[in-house]
Order: structure tokens, then sequence, then C-alpha cells
């Protein structure tokens, strides 16, 4: 029985670097290589524009950093606009107090790249995120909890949304 398994195991291993060896040259990382110093370029040249609320300002800020992660003012050949809709749920409810021992924050983001000239649409699509955080007896602990919640969600949306539209812009270049 050893014996086959060792078998099984050589015959995996082959079959392994054979697939690898036969795609090698297939993949090409997006932001990486030729095509990724212009997909970095193409990705700097997007401005954010104004995101209403809390959270909204967050969004910008983390995308913002995501696609232009530098500081530098590049040249503005895209506009990204983004509308959010954002909810909190409690499906946690201790049953002796009767108050809510958990909550989750749910965001939608839904995006359009404009040329910043036409405002001919890009790409469109949507991003969304829940995130959960434990709910106290002390009121500023919640704030603090449900601000730290809004903001994880501007992260995980952030990179959703440069992750799509890297996607959608590589198809362009």
């Amino acid at each position: 029985m050893l014996l086959f398994n060792d078998h099984v195991r050589k015959l995996r291993l082959g079959l392994t670097l054979v697939c690898v060896s036969a795609t090698a040259g297939c993949f090409q990382p997006m932001l990486g290589g030729p095509l990724g110093s212009s997909m970095v370029e193409e990705l700097r040249a997007i401005k954010v524009q104004p995101i209403n609320d809390r959270i909204g300002h967050y969004l910008s800020n983390e995308l913002s950093f995501a696609l232009n992660g530098s500081g530098s003012e590049g040249s503005e050949k895209y506009k990204l606009v983004v509308t959010l809709s954002q909810k909190v749920q409690t499906p946690i409810i201790d049953t002796v107090s009767g108050r809510a021992s958990a909550a989750s924050v749910l965001v939608d983001a839904e995006y359009r790249l404009l040329e910043s000239g036409s405002n001919r649409q890009v790409a469109t699509g949507s991003a969304f995120a829940v995130t959960s955080y434990e709910r106290s007896s002390q009121r500023f602990a919640n704030l603090r909890a449900a601000r730290d919640a809004e903001i994880r969600s501007a992260r995980a949306l952030a990179e959703q949304i440069r992750v799509r539209l890297a996607a959608d812009l590589a198809r362009r270049i």
C-alpha cells in the first residue's frame, strides 16, 4: 500500500509539472511587465469624484490611495463617480438585556468610470462589502466600533473597485 501511495504522489507531481510548464507563457500579471507600466499610468489618471456621507469620505480616500499611491497628481484622463448605499443590521440580540450584541455594516457601491472630456462611459460595475462588529453597553464604544467597521468596508470596496477598474482598462489597452 505504501508503494502505491508513493507512485500516486510521483504521478501527481509529474502531472503538475507538465501543466505548469505547458501554461507558463500564457499568463501575464496585470500590474507588472510592459503592460503593467501603462496600466499604472492609466490608474493614476483616474480622478475620484467626491462621495457623500462619512463612509463616502473614507472610500474616496482609500480609492485615491489605491489608484495613485504616489501622492502626485497625474493627468486627469478619467473621473470615477461612486454612489453608495449603506445599512446596518443587528443579527444577534442578547436575550437577557434585549440589546444587540453584534452588528453588521452592509455597503453597496455602484461606480462609473467616465472620460474626463466627453463624459463617455468607459466602465461600470458594483462592489459589496459586509463588516461586523461587537456592540456593548457603552455608547461611545459602539460609535467607535461602527466607525471602524465603516473604515474596513471602505478598504474592501476600494480594493474591489481598483481590481475591477484595472481589468476593464486592461481590455482597452
